[in-house]
């Protein structure tokens, strides 16, 4: 009489750790695209700290951006990328791009990002 066995096969364990490679994979391609646009985020907010209440124009918005770019090195997106809008009693500065982080071979995982502020006088 046999027992029932209880456990997981060799050749389970393989694709338990092949399929936990590859989303760890995925994590680590992924990673340095989430703290780019960390940086690109910091520029909207760190903009918005300097320049809300103190009735700047779209020139010093402009300005402020592009220092800021500057300073953390961003190239995924430039200051004509953030777009200056009038609204109500400011600006609504927003920035919308896309990172394309190769993965294996030709897949590749593509990324939207989006945020903005509002920027009172």
């Amino acid at each position: 009489m046999y027992k029932n066995q209880r456990g997981m096969t060799t050749i389970g364990m393989i694709l338990a750790a092949a399929i936990a490679g590859l989303i760890v994979f995925a994590g680590l391609r992924l990673a340095p695209v989430y703290l780019e646009y960390m940086k690109v985020a910091g520029v909207l907010d760190s903009v918005h700290a300097d320049l809300n209440g103190t009735n700047p124009t779209v020139r010093d918005i402009k300005r402020g951006i592009q220092s800021r770019l500057d300073i953390e090195r961003i190239e995924i997106v430039d200051a004509n990328d953030y777009k200056i809008a009038k609204e109500g009693k400011g600006y609504r500065v927003s920035v919308k791009y896309e990172h394309k982080a190769p993965y294996i071979y030709n897949v590749s995982f593509l990324v939207d990002f989006e945020k903005s502020i509002e920027i009172t006088r």
